[in-house]
């Protein structure tokens, strides 16, 4: 925080002169109620786009407190929530761009495979050799537009055992998760091993992943050194709690609480010795959590099936998604709203990767009905 001693007067007379440093943050506040002089000031603080895009929002109260403070500047009361309402905007703005561009490039090197590369474009990439994926029958998205809307609880289960020439209408494309490419080379077990015991940063990390979990049955335990999905599920529960504990330090001090599982929760769990809860983790299993809480049925029936066919946790993980993506059809692809309305997921935020499938599908949906 500066210090309120020996601040200096602002200038505004470089508006007229240098346009470079001010046009892109006149083009970022122009529809939200900010003045001229205000965004000249911001850029005599030294601020720019990138660094208001970056920062949190607990900086950016610091920043608007600044200025009301040390430089004496009299916000209206418009300008504060136009302020922060355009740098939330711009967040959303490059969050989507960033998605269309990983989308045409999966779409782009979708299309140079060929025969039996394309089949495969559906099935989990996971913890799944290669020995295991030639012999792979997991879930095809042609298949499931021939059969027909998503109904796991009926026989239209089937879809998942039927053979791979039974090819329809494409109804959701499964984005595949990268491999690594240390995968291609031939390398020696133990290093293989190393490199997929090592927990990735976050949801969409090209690095291939070690599932810590097996599939497992409603009330099963699991054999080994693995756990079982109600061990997994439960991990969700304790974050509630320690999300609760978060929120009543933070009233006890004053300060703002956070709404949802953030860094600070992870860390107040570490801090508790729970250190086997870490966000990789948990972000990487949320969408699965969430059809368990939406849909007991239809997640204890998914987990059922894939043990059965001896599925690895990465195969089911990757079947969770397409449940999700009907419930947001059916919801007007309010992904978003469908957390917020369930009291035990409106904590997590949802996945990166479900929100584009929901795009992509929306996108297909408009297309369709467009030609019609």
């Amino acid at each position: 925080m500066m210090s309120h001693k020996n601040v200096p007067p602002l200038d505004v007379s470089f508006v007229a002169t240098d346009r470079r440093d001010i046009n892109p943050l006149r083009d970022l506040f122009k529809d939200y109620g900010v003045r001229m002089t205000t965004t000249a000031k911001v850029v005599e603080m030294g601020f720019t786009v990138n660094t208001l895009v970056n920062m949190t929002e607990q900086e950016i109260d610091d920043v608007i407190k600044t200025m009301l403070e040390c430089y004496r500047i009299e916000l209206l009361v418009g300008e504060r929530y136009g302020f922060k309402s355009a740098i939330r905007a711009e967040k959303k703005r490059q969050e989507e761009e960033m998605g269309r561009q990983y989308l045409q490039l999966l779409s782009k090197s979708g299309k140079r495979r060929k025969g039996e590369d394309t089949l495969l474009v559906a099935t989990s990439l996971e913890g799944i050799s290669r020995e295991q994926r030639a012999d792979n029958d997991l879930m095809f998205p042609e298949v499931a537009g021939a059969v027909g809307p998503f109904n796991l609880n009926s026989k239209e289960a089937a879809l998942f055992e039927q053979s791979h020439t039974q090819l329809g209408t494409p109804r959701l494309l499964a984005i595949p998760e990268p491999s690594s490419d240390n995968e291609k080379k031939k390398v020696g077990r133990k290093k293989q091993k190393h490199k997929m015991s090592q927990e990735p940063g976050d949801d969409g990390d090209d690095r291939t992943r070690e599932h810590p979990f097996i599939v497992t049955e409603p009330g099963e335990l699991a054999r080994g050194k693995k756990n079982g999905l109600d061990y997994l599920f439960d991990l969700y529960e304790q974050c509630a709690r320690f999300l609760d504990e978060v929120q009543q330090m933070s009233k006890e001090r004053g300060e703002k609480c956070p709404v949802k599982v953030t860094n600070q929760v992870f860390r107040h769990a570490k801090l508790k010795g729970a250190s086997y809860i870490n966000k990789p983790k948990m972000r990487h299993y949320v969408h699965c959590y969430a059809l368990h809480c939406l849909d007991l049925q239809q997640s204890n029936h998914l987990r059922k099936l894939y043990k059965d066919r001896r599925e690895n946790v990465g195969a089911w993980r990757q079947a969770c998604y397409l449940p999700l993506v009907e419930m947001a059809r059916q919801n007007g692809w309010d992904i978003e709203g469908v957390f917020n309305r369930n009291e035990k997921l409106r904590i997590w935020y949802v996945p990166t990767k479900l929100r584009q499938l929901c795009h992509t599908e929306k996108s297909k949906d408009s297309d369709s009905c467009s030609y019609e």
